[in-house]
């Protein structure tokens, strides 16, 4: 049995679970608010749940902890991102205990976000953090959070649909330095992600068998992932290689920097100048990837191959990126046009111009 007594003019709460006291304060100088109390942790403990003060002595420091523990232990590659989404929400619940997490300051979270300039994505990113910290610290025993409050996630309107034409695509290769020619060439025929292609060995190829793999756990989805070479993409490897034979490249990845010393890291300027001397300025390099999934979908490669291929795990994150073009809403037209005019006994004028009557 719990008790009740008075320090000053406040009401504290005394119980015990598993053979351990636990004191309290109500924050009230009421003794009724302080019975209520004492009787909700009482039928918590009944119930086998940890009594709540535990979670005052939790920090939002301690969850993000725990949260990017699980990030390093897991080796996930988002472990940046994860830190920038921890450090914005340190600004707001820094110092704060867990019950203090509530969805009242979570909402003035967002809106100082909103004030900053921040995309609703990057917000949704950042609150995602949050939820996944708190569920850890659920998760955990004993836990350290008792209540995951309800987190309001923004609605996401800024869903690119860049992607290049072929024409555009060549302008762009054509304006590129030339250690980078190669690297948007197999990009724009895979569709493979920047990080994925910057980070391919020549122990990952097989040129006797026109083969490029990834290996299972080095790919955003942590699947393996095979690609078969063309003609084109032949020509490119080859060149690769021969610029490594003559000792121009002393590091094991297929597209070197342009000193052949290194990875490839950063090539923004780059890419921005080329883009702007092809006339296509806004494109950003993972407009290629969707550009890959389009063009395989519309050469008729089945829709499961193609996601093979570029590394798409869901369905409906594939569908994302299979855009839809002005071109082929026109094809689509010419498309339904000749096929209603093969149709027996089908009238090819569907509008029925004004004064004209249809004889029954």
């Amino acid at each position: 049995m719990g008790s009740l007594y008075q320090r000053g003019n406040t009401w504290w709460i005394k119980y015990y679970r598993q053979g351990k006291y636990y004191r309290e304060s109500s924050g009230s100088t009421k003794k009724m608010v302080a019975k209520k109390l004492l009787s909700r942790r009482e039928g918590d403990i009944a119930k086998g749940k940890t009594p709540g003060v535990q979670f005052d002595k939790i920090s939002f420091e301690d969850l993000a902890e725990n949260f990017l523990r699980d990030y390093r232990v897991n080796q996930k590659k988002s472990l940046t991102k994860a830190t920038r989404s921890v450090n914005h929400l340190s600004t707001a619940f820094e110092r704060l205990a867990v019950p203090q997490i509530t969805t009242p300051r979570i909402n003035a979270f967002i809106e100082s976000r909103i004030n900053e300039g921040a995309a609703n994505a990057t917000i949704n990113r950042e609150l995602a953090a949050l939820k996944r910290m708190m569920n850890i610290g659920a998760q955990q025993t004993p836990p350290m959070v008792d209540r995951v409050p309800h987190i309001p996630m923004l609605e996401e309107n800024n869903v690119r649909k860049g992607f290049f034409e072929h024409d555009e695509f060549l302008a762009l290769r054509d304006a590129l330095p030339t250690y980078l020619k190669g690297l948007v060439t197999f990009a724009y025929k895979s569709g493979w992600r920047v990080s994925e292609i910057t980070g391919m060995q020549w122990s990952n190829v097989d040129l006797p068998k026109r083969i490029v793999w990834l290996e299972i756990g080095t790919t955003k989805n942590k699947e393996g992932r095979t690609i078969y070479l063309d003609d084109e993409l032949m020509d490119v490897f080859n060149a690769q290689r021969e610029i490594q034979k003559r000792g121009q490249q002393i590091v094991p990845y297929i597209f070197p920097n342009r000193n052949g010393d290194d990875k490839i890291k950063v090539f923004r300027r780059a890419w921005v100048t080329a883009c702007r001397q092809a006339g296509i300025p806004n494109r950003i390099f993972h407009d290629l990837r969707r550009t890959a999934i389009r063009n395989m979908v519309r050469s008729g490669i089945p829709e499961r191959v193609a996601m093979m291929i570029s590394g798409h795990k869901t369905r409906s994150v594939f569908e994302r990126y299979n855009i839809v073009s002005e071109e082929d809403l026109m094809i689509a037209a010419k498309q339904q046009e000749v096929y209603l005019k093969t149709q027996v006994g089908t009238n090819p004028g569907t509008v029925i111009k004004k004064g004209f009557q249809r004889k029954c």
